[in-house]
């Protein structure tokens, strides 16, 4: 069995940024204050907070590389858990509140900051979005609207563990949208040009679309194309002028017929997460095992937090008698949520192929009694036959 990666192939966000959080006053209102950062938190987590966002800022800046003196520094932040000090905060602003979090920019950088919502359910999901946007404008106050909403979309799934890890599932909700969008989809210069010409419809989505081209269509000189774009970036452009510069420093290095080209292909070749488990189980049940693996594996990477890829690796390394293998996918696939006896019989049927009676009749006996109805007939069947054999 070929050797398989267990860790999430995201460009850019295969590291750990790793935070020393000292502990924070449990109550009253905190400035917490970092490289970049001006924290104002009243719920005693000021400092985690200020180290989350410069864990984000080291993240953005590993793709765009802004010199750090050309942003209007420190950045602010300012939290509430309390959802009607937020709501009221916001809307003295903008007239109705906005979920979760929200970055107010003003001509005046001393004006500008991301508001959250601390605690709230929507905070998971906006708080990344607008914390990119701050970081952007903070370099380029008017940047070509592609760039803002869809790398803001990108990152909208980034979020950091307890250590400081990067925990990041690429954001495909956009995927299907655009495909189905065929030949009505604006085309490329059309997306790169919408501050000039009119932002077309279901912008959002084939600004993201663009986005995640440039970055994980697996083909360098595209990533390259985008890298070199953000060096033409300036902070005293209207975001017309920027979307041209891009759109210019674009067309030296390709035509834009051949982008169209790559790009459309691109876009009809990427799979969401369950058209992957699907392609994968229909492989597996006809007897394809490679074209079942390359679908669980990108699955896999895809969303390494979710269970099913890991179940079915397990199957697939069971029929290649990789029982070791097996056995870790297996319990790998327990700790993100599957089916406690379907896996539980699945490692007494590998255990027992590997010779490891004792094993499997543990494991048997623990499918048989977590859902007897599904796997006490057979768990029992095969413990007998188990039954007095060696270790």
């Amino acid at each position: 069995m070929n050797v398989r990666s267990f860790a999430p192939l995201v460009l850019l966000l295969s590291f750990r940024v790793f935070a020393q959080v000292p502990p924070a006053p449990v109550t009253g209102e905190v400035i917490v204050r970092t490289a970049h950062y001006e924290v104002t938190s009243g719920m005693g987590d000021g400092e985690r907070l200020a180290q989350e966002m410069e864990n984000r800022f080291t993240v953005y800046s590993r793709l765009f590389r802004f010199e750090p003196a050309r942003a209007a520094l420190p950045l602010k932040v300012r939290a509430w858990q309390d959802r009607e000090t937020y709501d009221n905060y916001v809307s003295e602003r903008l007239g109705s509140s906005r979920d979760g979090a929200v970055y107010f920019h003003y001509s005046q950088s001393g004006r500008r900051e991301l508001v959250i919502n601390r605690g709230s359910a929507e905070e998971r999901h906006n708080l990344p979005y607008q914390a990119f946007i701050q970081y952007l404008r903070a370099f380029v106050p008017s940047p070509p609207s592609w760039i803002r909403e869809g790398f803001a979309i990108y990152f909208s799934t980034m979020g950091f563990s307890g250590s400081g890890e990067i925990i990041y599932e690429e954001n495909l909700s956009w995927l299907k949208t655009v495909r189905d969008l065929g030949a009505k989809a604006p085309g490329i210069e059309d997306i790169l040009l919408a501050d000039e010409r009119g932002i077309p419809d279901n912008f959002q989505s084939v600004s993201w679309s663009l986005v995640s081209f440039f970055l994980t269509s697996g083909r360098e000189e595209y990533f390259r194309t985008l890298t070199d774009c953000f060096m033409v970036l300036s902070g005293e452009k209207t975001a017309a002028e920027n979307s041209r510069a891009v759109a210019d420093r674009i067309r030296m290095w390709n035509t834009l017929e051949n982008l169209e080209k790559d790009y459309r292909a691109y876009i009809n070749s990427r799979r969401t997460f369950a058209e992957l488990v699907a392609e994968g189980e229909k492989a597996y049940a006809e007897g394809d095992s490679a074209g079942a693996e390359l679908a669980f594996v990108t699955a896999m990477n895809q969303k390494p937090s979710l269970h099913v890829p890991y179940y079915y690796m397990g199957l697939l390394s069971y029929g290649e008698n990789s029982y070791v293998i097996a056995e870790e996918y297996y319990r790998m696939s327990l700790e993100r949520g599957a089916d406690f006896a379907l896996v539980s019989y699945a490692r007494g049927v590998n255990a027992a192929a590997a010779g490891k009676n004792r094993e499997a009749l543990a494991f048997l006996e623990e499918a048989a009694k977590a859902s007897p109805q599904r796997y006490r007939e057979k768990a029992e069947s095969l413990m007998a036959r188990l039954e007095g054999n060696s270790p």
